[in-house]
């Protein structure tokens, strides 16, 4: 009944029907965020493009200004001395094969999965579990690579991946409701700028469409465009 209430009074204090700018919008949302943990606040942008085809399809990793506030699990990919420098930049799990193994197993115990070039023909055996889990490793997301320290350190420091879905929606989470206002503002500043930067060549007419903010456990509130 209590969770119930505070839901209806969460809704009942933003206003459908309206647009707020980006540094309202993060105050109501860090007002209405009262659930017993630090909720993560989330935003979603509405892309006018079709992921269907290749040449529209949105995607990238980002580093936040601010970090996400979440440590993130990295899987590490890799043998010799680029599997020690994984461990030592602090990545939590490490292998070729015996990883391998695991993963195919089910047991995945990471959040963003590396692998240096060398290893993307055994990685290349994992698509199918990896793949619609968002971990495949990607060159173009800079987590198919020889700087494995880079990109364990980059990962562990509040990098986030976008990535477009089916209906050409962006989903992203950018700070804990702990975070300053102006921190979020900032971090939600910084991932659209970068969506924005990965506009595909085949994506016509408006781009950035529509843009909502959200906490864990609150309602959406609508963001007017112009104030990003």
């Amino acid at each position: 009944m209590a969770k119930t209430k505070r839901l209806v009074a969460a809704r009942g204090a933003v206003d459908r029907a309206r647009a707020y700018s980006i540094e309202e919008a993060v105050s109501l949302i860090k007002t209405n965020a009262k659930a017993k943990f630090d909720e993560t606040i989330e935003v979603s942008l509405n892309l006018g493009i079709d992921p269907r085809h290749a040449d529209q399809m949105v995607r990238g990793l980002i580093s936040l200004p601010n970090g996400t506030g979440k440590t993130l699990r990295v899987g590490v990919f890799a043998r010799g001395p680029k599997a020690e420098e994984a461990k030592a930049a602090g990545a939590e799990v490490v292998g070729a094969e015996d990883l391998a193994e695991k993963v195919q197993n089910g047991e995945i115990e990471f959040d963003r999965c590396i692998a240096t070039p060398d290893m993307m023909a055994l990685v290349g055996r994992l698509g199918k579990v990896l793949g619609p889990r968002g971990l495949m490793p990607n060159p173009r997301l800079g987590t198919v690579t020889m700087d494995v320290k880079g990109a364990v350190t980059a990962a562990k420091s509040g990098q986030v991946e976008y990535r477009a879905e089916k209906a050409g929606i962006v989903h992203a989470g950018v700070g804990k409701a702990s975070f300053e206002a102006e921190k979020l503002v900032e971090n939600i500043k910084a991932l659209v700028d970068a969506v924005q930067k990965a506009r595909p060549t085949g994506a016509k007419g408006t781009y950035l469409k529509k843009a909502a903010v959200s906490s864990t456990m609150g309602p959406g509130v609508r963001v007017d465009i112009a104030s990003l």
